[in-house]
């Protein structure tokens, strides 16, 4: 596992080759698991949030509004991107093309901001489809960008199609499971913690540039809105102030946040000196 020095750059404490075998085993362990797990249907009470206060004629207003800051940190990532020439880009990019896995990673982000606007006006599992899919394209689009960062570019540029038609296929599998009675979550559920503790093991890859630490905290952010949606009613009856669910949506707008962060300030590094 690489450790990070004084000055962001980062050291390999682990080989290319012992990484990938560990990828693999994870794996397979991981859709295992999924194949021998029972199906899992959407609990309606999942649409029953803590927080179904109105504010300025908008219904759940915590759970809506607070899905601006995707839409912030999106286009934020996409200007960024957009009005970077190919100088400025080769600055954090090794090679131009791996700017399109975060074109798409904003993309999403700034969709979730309506897809989960729009679930949670009226929330439903028709709608739920629409908070899902965008999700599915930044977590897809991220897992392709670290196998082309961390693995190999070919790799993750053949990838990332097939990635984001697991995941856009993982929702519509749910959805329509459950319009045929027998819903049924483990595959969409396999595709996000898959797509989270990749980010992890990432980290097992000598990486190509520097802060690439910072893949542990845009995971953490993720792990910590979980834990917040868990807890979204013991949140709120402390004081009825603001509910895990709306916080939930900050701290994952956060991690792309991070993501952004962690390209402007990364570099790349230099070939390791033969001795």
């Amino acid at each position: 596992m690489p450790i990070l020095e004084g000055d962001g750059r980062e050291s390999e404490l682990i080989s290319r080759r012992v990484g990938l075998r560990v990828l693999f085993v994870i794996t397979i362990v991981i859709f295992v698991v999924d194949l021998l797990l029972p199906r899992i249907p959407q609990p309606q009470s999942y649409h029953m949030f803590a927080d179904q206060r109105s504010f300025l004629g908008i219904p759940n207003f915590g759970d809506v509004v607070s899905n601006v800051p995707f839409a912030i940190f999106g286009l934020w990532g996409l200007a960024f991107f957009m009005r970077s020439n190919s100088e400025q880009l080769s600055e954090h990019f090794l090679d131009s093309r791996e700017r399109w896995f975060y074109l798409i990673i904003f993309t999403g982000l700034l969709l979730t901001a309506f897809g989960s606007s729009y679930y949670h006006l009226a929330p439903s599992n028709a709608r739920l489809v629409w908070d899902r899919l965008p999700m599915t394209i930044v977590f897809m689009s991220l897992v392709a960008a670290l196998i082309a960062e961390r693995i190999n570019l070919r790799i993750g540029l053949w990838l990332l199609p097939v990635l984001l038609l697991i995941g856009v296929s993982s929702v519509f599998q749910w959805y329509i499971s459950e319009l045929h009675g027998v819903g049924d979550l483990r595959f969409y559920a396999t595709v996000q913690a898959y797509s989270v503790l990749f980010l992890f093991m990432a980290l097992l890859f000598p990486p190509r540039y520097t802060f690439g630490l910072d893949l542990a905290i845009v995971a953490g952010f993720y792990v910590l809105a979980k834990v917040l949606e868990t807890l979204d009613k013991p949140i709120f009856r402390l004081g009825h102030i603001v509910s895990g669910h709306t916080l939930k949506h900050l701290a994952a707008a956060l991690s792309g946040y991070w993501i952004l962060r962690m390209i402007k300030r990364r570099r790349p590094i230099p070939p390791s000196p033969v001795v």
